[in-house]
């Protein structure tokens, strides 16, 4: 007498990487780290337009980080393309996620963004995985997976003539 005549778990279920389920999960993760980034942006160009102060004050006060000097010189030399490139950039890389067009390139500016708010926000009183480290995460997984070919508009462009004739725009692609 067998008590598993019909066990539904002993059927096989296979995730396969480039199945459906994967597609919609990577377009998933790329339209929500994208609508992160953007509504960070929106509401600083909402609040304080292109002089978004606290972009120079924060780097000013990063001093005894990792990245040494560098962000202190950033903060007072570069203020004039901080102000305004904080809240435009997560803006543009916000919408260009969310829609998935240059998603690499796009997520590459995030991982940018995303070091220096990490080594920003170092004082790793929890560690050193925080907030700051997953957003970096899932920036670099939607920049390494192309995510931008799942239901984006990179998968329109890459099959456009102009791009299948220079194949190294792929890699803003994707």
């Amino acid at each position: 007498m067998s008590y598993q005549a019909t066990n539904p778990l002993a059927d096989e279920f296979e995730l396969a990487l480039d199945g459906p389920l994967t597609a919609y999960w990577l377009a998933f993760l790329r339209v929500v780290t994208g609508w992160w980034f953007f509504h960070a942006g929106v509401t600083k160009l909402i609040e304080d337009g292109l002089a978004f102060g606290y972009g120079p004050a924060y780097l000013q006060q990063m001093t005894g980080t990792a990245l040494g000097p560098i962000p202190v010189w950033m903060g007072n030399n570069l203020a004039w393309l901080i102000r305004p490139g904080v809240p435009l950039f997560e803006t543009l890389i916000g919408l260009a996620l969310m829609v998935g067009v240059l998603t690499r390139l796009a997520a590459f500016g995030g991982v940018i963004f995303m070091t220096l708010f990490w080594v920003g926000n170092a004082g790793f009183g929890h560690g050193l995985v925080n907030g700051d480290l997953m957003g970096l995460l899932l920036f670099a997984t939607v920049m390494v997976v192309g995510a931008g070919r799942y239901y984006g508009l990179d998968a329109i462009l890459e099959k456009l003539e102009f791009v299948q004739k220079r194949p190294k725009l792929r890699y803003l692609l994707g």
